[in-house]
């Protein structure tokens, strides 16, 4: 790759990394501004993500403007260092995300989960007390388990709804337990259960209780996080192959550099 190419490229592309990192950082300060736990979680982790951009981006703009070698040498031991971290997190993400899949019912479309068919990861952080209240917390306000009997005005179309792992673990009884359901947010208790698992003592009808204390909720979760470990884990790879590929283009820009400076 000539050395006018190569520089221009790696301009281009992290003048506009520069602008995505803006933006990132900006969501970051737009999430703190909310008083929302769960959403506030991830504002360090965003701006964290977006400080790290536009560090990694003003460096390999200025030496690819300066045609500097040595800040296109730092540009690239960053970047290197960021391929090698999404690599780990990826072959990570694949792992802990192996284990796990849900169990169909008869009569049902949705599936139920049980907690011990996930890794030992995700068994350790859901059944950590502060973890989970943390979580619960954040179940108990998206009202998705209070919203289902708006969704489903009728047993039939709750019977064949298709719910989500979250709904089908945390908003209802596990179906072993056997409690005949009212409507779609309410269940018979006072039947008894033909079930010894602990599950079925823990639910409760009211919206703050429901099964968020259940291994089934915890379950659904896992189920949830998986799907979306798996989504983030995907992109890693695409993301790992595009960076390689500007790391390529990078080291073409410092070694046509190096040869610039030697000739003067």
């Amino acid at each position: 790759m000539g050395t006018s190419t190569s520089i221009f490229v790696i301009r281009c592309i992290n003048f506009l990394t520069v602008l995505l990192a803006v933006g990132i950082v900006g969501f970051g300060i737009w999430m703190s501004a909310h008083h929302d736990g769960c959403r506030n979680s991830l504002t360090l982790p965003v701006l964290g993500l977006g400080g790290v951009i536009f560090v990694v981006s003003v460096v390999g703009f200025l030496g690819a403007w300066k045609n500097n070698s040595i800040l296109l040498w730092i540009y690239l031991i960053m970047l290197c260092l960021i391929l090698m971290a999404i690599l780990v997190f990826t072959v990570l993400a694949f792992i802990v995300t192996n284990n796990g899949s849900g169990h169909s019912v008869t009569g049902l479309r949705y599936k139920e989960y049980q907690l011990k068919d996930y890794s030992s990861w995700f068994l350790k952080q859901l059944n950590n007390t502060h973890n989970w209240k943390h979580l619960k917390s954040c179940l108990v306000k998206t009202d998705d388990c209070s919203n289902l009997s708006k969704r489903y005005k009728t047993l039939k179309q709750y019977k064949f709804a298709k719910l989500t792992p979250i709904e089908a673990g945390c908003c209802r009884p596990p179906s072993e337990c056997g409690y005949p359901a009212v409507n779609a947010s309410y269940y018979d208790l006072s039947f008894h259960p033909t079930s010894a698992i602990k599950d079925c003592k823990l639910y409760k009808n009211s919206k703050k209780v429901k099964c968020y204390n259940c291994d089934s909720c915890k379950a659904g979760v896992a189920q949830y996080m998986k799907t979306e470990w798996r989504v983030v884990a995907i992109f890693n790879v695409i993301l790992f192959v595009i960076l390689s590929i500007i790391y390529f283009v990078g080291c073409c820009a410092r070694r046509n550099a190096a040869r610039s400076r030697s000739k003067v």
